[in-house]
């Protein structure tokens, strides 16, 4: 990055904080989102090809070229119109290498629903807030990160690490080709460490760094009994009832508060470290969100024990015979789609083994269970006391007057699974949004102060990601 003529510019972090603050506070940052948020890249939309690949040629492409990094637009390999663009600034082979993510799609645009009149594809501020589509997820965080980096570059004149950004346009469509995308670019992908940015901190006022993701999967338990309805009057008390037992088969997975009752769905890796790390996090009661019932779910837990370290089972619909239109009939069938959220510690395959033993254990042998999709996400974390995760924490801590959040994952889900697991990465996630953004829905925002602060706490990371003290001065890596 070229600097302006005569300008004399302090080799300080402290000097890269402040241009951060004044890229910010100038408009600059906002100017440079604003065309990014006009593209509606909505990767739900089988229209919006074009647009998705303009997001990364025409909008992301010129801001990577001007800050010396070679890029590429690739094709996904599921034949699907959701390219990917990959970036590799390479400064020193013998540097370690930063990998950098985030997804230029976004969900539909919902034209019409957003209050007062708001165009999602116009970055409009209003009060204390940035509203647009994309904002939030994800556009407004990668280009933070961005942002930082070309901060970075300003005042050091060099990174002091190699960095590879990756930018996808499919994660609200499920991320496909995203796995097998990076099987064959493994080499092109090679990295040290993943520093990125997606979901929301903890609380809007206290900067959080996550290392992981639950996993989920989807089932379906079916009980299905006969061909078509039988009138209850002439059969009840004769005929088996699907509703009935399926319900009682989904009493036999959790006790009446939600605890967990399948011994293998319970997992054993919520230990005093992760406890310890949970128990300095507290969930917001924020008027914008829902009120926790606290006495749901596992006994003993904490709330953010129970969303963070434990698994969660769901009924997500169920349905049995018309419930629209409710007739004086016995159904014939009942289904129930069911989730279970899961964190690092249970195993992934035994998930419907094992229900299946138990549900054979407690005389439902009839109940049908049937994977509805593959695993959306797998359950990944990385280590606590691992070096790039300490420089993270003490990083934000520096910058932010404050230690962040630790949490050693999402209770959500993202594509973690391809760089913990397939590309062996420790992930360091700093998420940008808060719980009230909107993000899939009308009025996605993001208050000023929020974005302003990720974009200093961003340019602090890496700035301290490549000031390492290695042969020569140059960076070792953390540690």
């Amino acid at each position: 990055m070229t600097r302006p003529a005569g300008e004399a510019v302090a080799r300080t972090r402290d000097a890269a904080l402040a241009r951060a603050g004044a890229d910010f506070d100038s408009g600059a940052f906002l100017a440079a989102l604003a065309p990014l948020i006009a593209i509606p890249s909505e990767s739900q939309n089988p229209d919006r090809g074009p647009e998705r690949r303009r997001y990364l040629e025409e909008g992301i492409a010129p801001l990577l070229a001007a800050m010396g990094y070679a890029w590429r637009v690739h094709e996904n390999p599921t034949g699907a119109d959701l390219p990917f663009l990959v970036a590799r600034r390479i400064e020193d082979p013998a540097l370690p290498t930063v990998l950098t993510y985030g997804h230029g799609d976004v969900i539909l645009g919902q034209e019409g629903a957003w209050s007062a009149g708001r165009d999602p594809w116009r970055l409009s501020v209003e009060g204390d807030r940035v509203y647009g589509r994309g904002v939030a997820d994800n556009k407004g965080q990668h280009v933070t990160n961005l942002r930082a980096l070309s901060h970075v570059l300003a005042v050091r004149g060099r990174l002091g690490f190699n960095s590879t950004i990756l930018i996808e346009t499919g994660e609200e469509a499920g991320s496909a080709g995203l796995a097998d995308f990076a099987r064959a670019e493994r080499e092109a992908l090679k990295a040290d460490v993943l520093i990125a940015s997606d979901g929301p901190r903890i609380a809007p006022d206290r900067p959080t760094i996550f290392l992981g993701t639950r996993g989920a999967l989807n089932f379906a338990l079916t009980v299905d009994l006969r061909t078509g309805a039988h009138h209850s009057g002439n059969w009840g008390g004769l005929l088996a009832n699907p509703a009935l037992i399926l319900a009682h088969a989904l009493a036999a997975i959790t006790d009446g508060r939600g605890a967990i009752r399948v011994p293998e769905w319970r997992p054993t890796s919520l230990t005093p470290e992760i406890r310890a790390v949970l128990a300095d996090i507290e969930l917001p009661d924020h008027p914008d969100l829902p009120r926790i019932d606290r006495d749901w779910g596992e006994p003993g837990l904490r709330p953010e024990e129970r969303v963070f370290g434990w698994n969660a089972f769901e009924v997500l619909a169920m349905s049995a015979g018309t419930p629209a239109r409710p007739v004086n009939a016995i159904p014939g069938r009942a289904v129930a789609h069911c989730q279970l959220r899961y964190v690092v510690g249970t195993d992934a395959d035994d998930i419907l083994p094992a229900l299946r033993r138990h549900l054979d254990r407690e005389g439902f042998s009839q109940v049908a269970i049937d994977a509805t999709r593959e695993t959306i996400f797998h359950a990944t974390r990385a280590p606590l006391d691992n070096p790039w995760v300490l420089m993270a924490r003490d990083s934000l801590a520096a910058t932010g007057g404050r230690a962040p959040a630790m949490m050693p994952n999402l209770g959500g889900s993202l594509p973690n699974e391809v760089f913990a697991e397939i590309l062996g990465l420790p992930t360091v996630w700093v998420p940008q949004s808060y719980g009230g953004c909107n993000q899939h829905a009308p009025d996605e925002h993001l208050p000023l102060k929020l974005m302003r602060e990720s974009l200093r706490l961003m340019t602090g990371l890496f700035w301290d990601a490549g000031a390492g003290q290695g042969p020569d001065g140059q960076n070792s890596g953390p540690g």
